[in-house]
């Protein structure tokens, strides 16, 4: 059925956005293959992103943990995330649709600071809505924003984080469609913006596979990719599901034992409806959605796109989470072993390969690479708040 995955996905929104929602989906199947279309977005991603990014072999982690590891560098895209390569898309369907003002969600802040750069590269007027609680803890990705001429709309409701962005960016919209477009940011919510999202992150797992065997003449055993939304796994993933590749989606499982708030859907959820899509959310036994809490920003929503739930249930991917104490260590770990910087976000999945390392669950043959999904200048601070309680050396 169109705009499902299985039993996942739809258009589960109101009467009022119908249209809006359409509209997108009419132009989307008539763009994406439209030559005109492709060179400029790929002129973009070339020219602008910084595209292809590197396939970096981590000598210095590999030694450590006795496996071989590469990282593909999404963090040394323009803006310093995966997310570029959807918004760059995304802003050009809106240019092409006539659209003069684009709006977003944003959590970490990575997706709203590539939202404000491709309205100002585009002439676009632009309010970000971002949770309260977000913008104190990714304070430097509110100034970059605002730097580039967006506006920053905090929301003060209920959890104050992306859940709660996404419901005013909804509401907005729905008022203001026919001049502005939502640039969603993730592979999550009503269709079509799963399988849009999709599309223009697959470039990952496409770049993946060419140099990957490029280098080792092979495919990887394993792939590691963080999972909020879903955007930057199922870009990476998307190459590689009808293969033997074992894929491992890595969830945020919150402070552990300092708290029994989580953000691993997957790992802790059941089925619902969340954003206009049918997907697994975390609730409680009425069908409210639950507080969720990750130390990562990105990681810390309480749904999932909804190609991850069908991949769940047919058990092509691995879903396990990672604890804001793990994820800390393998921040300070990759820092020290392979002097870069990650999100939180990525640390979640380098976490989970130090996991398996120390559990000997690797052989001397496999083949490890890691979506290194963006940047960690913008977690410096929440790091360095948290460090003195989580951190261990490795």
């Amino acid at each position: 059925m169109k705009g499902y995955f299985g039993e996942y996905g739809g258009m589960f929104v109101s009467e009022t956005l119908m249209p809006a929602l359409l509209e997108i989906e009419e132009k989307f199947l008539e763009l994406k293959d439209n030559k005109e279309f492709r060179y400029e977005l790929n002129f973009y991603l070339k020219n602008y992103v910084g595209r292809p990014s590197p396939l970096y072999f981590a000598k210095n982690l590999s030694d450590l943990l006795n496996v071989k590891i590469y990282l593909k560098r999404e963090d040394l895209n323009h803006t310093g995330a995966h997310k570029i390569n959807n918004c760059i898309g995304q802003a050009l369907l809106a240019k092409y649709m006539g659209k003069k003002r684009l709006i977003a969600e944003t959590g970490a802040g990575q997706h709203g600071v590539a939202t404000a750069t491709v309205a100002a590269l585009f002439s676009m007027k632009c309010d970000i809505y971002m949770g309260k609680e977000d913008a104190v803890r990714q304070a430097p990705n509110v100034a970059r924003m605002k730097m580039l001429g967006s506006s920053v709309v905090e929301v003060n409701k209920g959890s104050k984080t992306l859940k709660d962005a996404i419901n005013e960016a909804l509401r907005d919209w729905s008022e203001t469609f026919e001049d502005t477009f939502y640039l969603f940011g993730t592979a999550a919510g009503p269709h079509p913006f799963p399988t849009i999202v999709k599309y223009f992150q697959s470039i990952i797992g496409r770049e993946t596979r060419e140099q990957i065997l490029q280098f080792e003449g092979r495919l990887p055993t394993h792939i590691f990719a963080c999972v909020g939304g879903g955007s930057n796994s199922i870009g990476i993933f998307s190459e590689f599901i009808e293969s033997e590749v074992k894929l491992i989606g890595v969830e945020g499982a919150g402070q552990g034992i300092y708290s029994n708030k989580t953000a691993a859907t997957l790992s802790s959820g059941s089925v619902g409806i969340l954003h206009g899509s049918k997907t697994y959310i975390l609730q409680d036994d009425e069908g409210q959605i639950n507080i969720t809490h990750s130390i990562s920003a990105g990681l810390d929503y309480p749904g999932v796109g909804p190609e991850h739930s069908y991949l769940k249930d047919k058990k092509r991917v691995e879903y396990v989470g990672i604890t804001d104490k793990e994820a800390i260590n393998a921040f300070e770990v990759m820092c020290k072993t392979e002097g870069i910087i990650p999100a939180l976000e990525s640390s979640h999945a380098i976490a989970e390969v130090i996991k398996r390392a120390k559990n000997g669950e690797f052989t001397k043959d496999d083949l490890v690479v890691i979506n290194l999904s963006g940047r960690g200048d913008k977690d410096l601070d929440n790091v360095l708040r948290n460090r003195g309680e989580y951190f261990e050396s490795y």
